[in-house]
């Protein structure tokens, strides 16, 4: 196994978690909320996204998919084109509304099309690559790369107990 193998493994399985936290359920279920404060099944998905889009395109030195591919005026949210979510108040999740599990999956898996393109040709050369000096120390792609599969793997999480909850 390569280290792009292992790359394109951990990003496919935040993937299809991402999906099977959405699939089937209508804009009124991704939007509930246990509480006012709590995010929604919908605001992690499309968290989980942006901020994977957000940080491959910065690392890879490209576009978002976000705004390349049209995402940004489908969705319609009341929110900058630059927004990932994060920082985001209760208020402002709670304006991430009217979503379709077909939008999120279709943006999850342009997102994920990219994510693959960049990182299967990944050497483990590649990994110390500086990608971002604002922090002490610098932060490496691979630091990145983590932190990416690391934050996305929890909002899955987050997603699938959501889930859970409608059923119960």
């Amino acid at each position: 196994m390569t280290l792009g193998d292992l790359l394109v493994d951990a990003f496919t399985r935040i993937r299809q978690g991402a999906e099977a936290a959405v699939s089937g359920l209508s804009a009124e279920q991704l939007a509930q909320r246990p509480t006012p404060s709590a995010n929604s099944i919908g605001w992690l998905v499309w968290h989980l996204t942006r901020i994977q889009d957000d940080h491959i395109a910065a690392v890879a030195d490209r576009e978002q998919v976000w705004t390349s591919a049209g995402w940004y005026e489908r969705f319609g949210l009341p929110f900058d084109a630059a927004d990932t979510g994060y920082g985001h108040t209760p208020d402002e999740v709670a304006g991430v509304r009217g979503l379709s599990a077909e939008h999120l999956v279709g943006y999850l898996d342009a997102v994920h099309a990219a994510t693959v393109d960049y990182v299967r040709p990944l050497t483990p050369d590649d990994l110390g690559r500086i990608v971002d000096e604002r922090w002490d120390p610098p932060v490496t792609l691979g630091v990145r790369l983590v932190s990416v599969v690391n934050d996305d793997q929890q909002h899955v999480g987050q997603a699938a107990f959501l889930r859970g909850l409608l059923s119960s």
